[in-house]
């Protein structure tokens, strides 16, 4: 997964306030380090089967935004982040939506997530603001907070059960829709807002 994701805690600020993305890649870290470029592995268990995610980090600065078009041709799913409380981040989305499906697959899985919902005193984004555009856009929202990990391993959880389930491709079975398993965590714990 590549992370570009604008004021992403213990990553490098963001230029401009882009936002930023997490992608499930397959690429040699090599590459990554020669661009400095954080790469790390998370394992997720998702119906007993372990779930092996590459996570890259290029906290949405510019200098990475030719190293992120190669990682979105191979990405399985992106986690696109702004920073709730900076519109510049918030306004950068739809440019970063429009080159995710100018360069990645067709079928990548893409959620929008709303980071630093630990600082709602200093908020400049409202929720439904991020509500809207994804629904706009057809992908699931949630706000997350790095910082103390709210909904954090929800995210990697819900993507991480989304490739599962394409990966197995059972015809016969119903698909798993990631919409579905926001709202049913969501109304599991009652304490956070998705789309």
């Amino acid at each position: 997964m590549t992370s570009n994701g604008a004021g992403n805690e213990g990553a490098p600020p963001a230029r401009n306030g882009t936002p930023g993305a997490l992608t499930p890649v397959v690429k040699p870290l090599s590459l990554a380090k020669s661009y400095d470029v954080s790469g790390k592995n998370k394992v997720v268990t998702v119906d007993d089967v372990k779930v092996k995610l590459q996570i890259w980090d290029t906290a949405g600065q510019e200098r990475f935004r030719s190293v992120t078009h190669a990682y979105y041709r191979d990405a399985q799913a992106l986690l696109l982040l702004y920073d709730i409380t900076s519109k510049v981040s918030f306004d950068s989305i739809r440019a970063w939506l429009t080159e995710i499906h100018d360069y990645a697959q067709k079928d990548v899985v893409i959620m929008l997530l709303g980071n630093k919902a630990d600082m709602s005193s200093e908020r400049v984004i409202r929720t439904e603001d991020g509500e809207s555009l994804a629904r706009e856009y057809g992908v699931p929202f949630m706000e997350t907070s790095a910082k103390t990990g709210m909904n954090v391993e929800l995210a990697f959880l819900a993507i991480a059960k989304e490739l599962k389930q394409r990966a197995v491709n059972q015809l016969d079975e119903p698909r798993f829709q990631i919409h579905d398993y926001i709202e049913s965590e969501k109304r599991r714990s009652n304490c956070c807002t998705f789309l």
